[in-house]
């Protein structure tokens, strides 16, 4: 058996479906003769396990009944693998039709190559920079951490942690490989050692890494060829989870290859970079549920000053007929309207216009129960209050529209169901699609069909007269090079992109 592959699943079944359907695409390597394909399934409570035995008997599963870890997943199938080579491949990976034939030969010819990865690209068709990486060390990470490898991406000492000075287009001898798609001799796996089980997620990859490169042994990027790794699927890396277990894992890599006063030094480096990026983490949360609200606050103060000023002209004829006790009081005037748009969850995403409306309508209605229960000194224009609140329902909405094209990955406006989806594929393919799209509640006419063939212009153009929301693949044997080029083509006509599967729906991009 010339190659073993090794894939390790949690809950991504559609991904996974995708994935092997690419491998068994594969040119120039036959997946029944030439090859075994091992899935461990660490107890997904998804429909994993029963669509890889349905669509590909021809898979060898491991069926956990608890979440092993990653580490552990991959060796329960190295151990029992027969192939030369042990690829050890995300479930949330394609394929090119040529990579594993390309990878193999270049393994045959360099005998000393204990790891291969290979060019990444994300879900949008750019290039994945942990493609290749250096070896994290307290000099490579510092600068990782305090944002120096960022200021000089192409920097051969700030940007070693991701080698930023070595070419994407280029194949080099590099330190640490990916565990996406990590291609080795058994062999060198028998001498150095499997997966460190001490690792849950992350971090296993760097380590294994490391420990080819002290058994004598080269890895290598190699850019003749390249897959799709549509990567944070499954974990943010904003959040405080993905902090925490990705910290904890180095600091398992640094207690077990730095020792004495310099481990010492990383450990520290490590704790304060935990506390720095888990910070870094809750202030983005909290900054992002609690700016469009203050927002609102300073924006509705400034339209009932504006108004008190303008009322007072044209009522009583002086400007500053409301003195600064009652300005003072529009604060608590503009947070009732504020507290309305709270209580009912108009800041809440996706932002809803009628959601928006009621908010005001509440805060409105609150403003005069507070106005008609307070004393004298609490009071004020009626004629401010009903005029300031209706400007400030009528511009909030505008200013809505503003801040999500300054801050498009914060929220989304309106109702999701009134996104326009473009189906592409064969009638046969885009129809359960179709259908899948009807049962999430959308119409037929937020949806329209492209046939086979086209090219990347007529896509784009499809996009920009129809205004599209987001293109749906539908076709489950679409040419990888065709894939990256629609890819690109749907980023630059300013659409998202999704692919199809029977089996579990959209796989990539906006869930409806």
């Amino acid at each position: 058996m010339k190659l073993s592959i090794v894939i390790v699943n949690y809950n991504v079944c559609s991904f996974l479906e995708q994935c092997l359907r690419s491998v068994q695409r594969s040119q120039g390597v036959d997946y029944r003769r030439d090859m075994e394909v091992w899935v461990v399934d660490n107890a997904s409570v998804d429909e994993s396990v029963a669509m890889v035995k349905s669509r590909f008997p021809w898979v060898r599963c491991i069926e956990n009944r608890e979440n092993v870890g990653f580490a552990k997943a991959n060796n329960q199938a190295i151990a029992q693998s027969t192939g030369d080579y042990v690829l050890l491949l995300n479930p949330d990976t394609v394929l090119e039709e040529n990579t594993l034939a390309v990878c193999l030969a270049f393994m045959d010819a360099h005998p000393e190559a204990g790891g291969l990865g290979v060019r990444m690209l994300d879900g949008n068709g750019r290039f994945l920079p942990e493609s290749k990486r250096g070896l994290p060390t307290p000099e490579t990470a510092f600068y990782k951490m305090t944002g120096l490898a960022r200021l000089f991406p192409h920097s051969k000492r700030f940007a070693r942690y991701y080698m930023g000075h070595l070419s994407e287009f280029k194949t080099w001898e590099v330190d640490v490989l990916s565990g996406a798609f990590m291609l080795m001799p058994k062999r060198v796996l028998d001498e150095v050692g499997y997966l460190d089980e001490t690792f849950f997620m992350y971090g296993e990859d760097i380590d294994l890494s490391y420990r080819i490169t002290q058994g004598g042994y080269k890895n290598y990027y190699l850019a003749d060829t390249r897959i799709i790794h549509y990567k944070g699927e499954s974990t943010k890396k904003g959040s405080l989870n993905y902090v925490r277990v990705f910290y904890k894992a180095m600091e398992i890599f640094v207690a077990k290859h730095f020792k004495g006063t310099l481990g010492g030094a990383y450990a520290f480096l490590l704790k304060g970079a935990i506390w720095l990026r888990a910070s870094m983490a809750v202030g983005r949360r909290l900054l992002r549920r609690a700016f469009l609200p203050l927002w609102d606050l300073l924006w509705f103060y400034a339209l009932l000053v504006g108004l008190s000023y303008g009322w007072g002209r044209l009522a009583f004829g002086d400007w500053h007929y409301y003195g600064p006790v009652y300005r003072h009081l529009l604060w608590v005037y503009a947070a009732i309207l504020v507290a309305g748009g709270l209580l009912v969850g108009a800041y809440r995403n996706p932002i809803r216009f009628r959601r928006t409306m009621a908010g005001y309508g509440l805060g409105l209605a609150l403003l005069f129960g507070f106005f008609s229960l307070a004393g004298p000194q609490w009071q004020f224009s009626r004629f401010v209050l009903v005029a300031g609140s209706a400007a400030c329902a009528l511009t909030a909405w505008g200013w809505r529209y503003v801040w999500q094209w300054c801050l498009p990955d914060w929220w989304m406006l309106g109702n999701g169901r009134r996104r326009k989806y473009l189906l592409a594929g064969r009638p046969e393919e885009t129809e359960p699609a179709r259908r899948w799209l009807a049962e999430k509640g959308v119409s037929e006419r937020q949806i329209g069909r492209m046939v086979w063939p086209m090219s990347e212009r007529q896509l784009c153009d499809r996009i920009r007269i129809d205004r599209v929301s987001e293109v749906v693949f539908c076709s489950q044997d679409v040419p990888f090079s065709d894939m990256v080029r629609w890819m690109e083509a749907c980023r630059s006509a300013g659409a998202e992109y999704s692919s199809f599967s029977e089996t579990g729906g959209k796989v990539a991009g906006q869930k409806i």
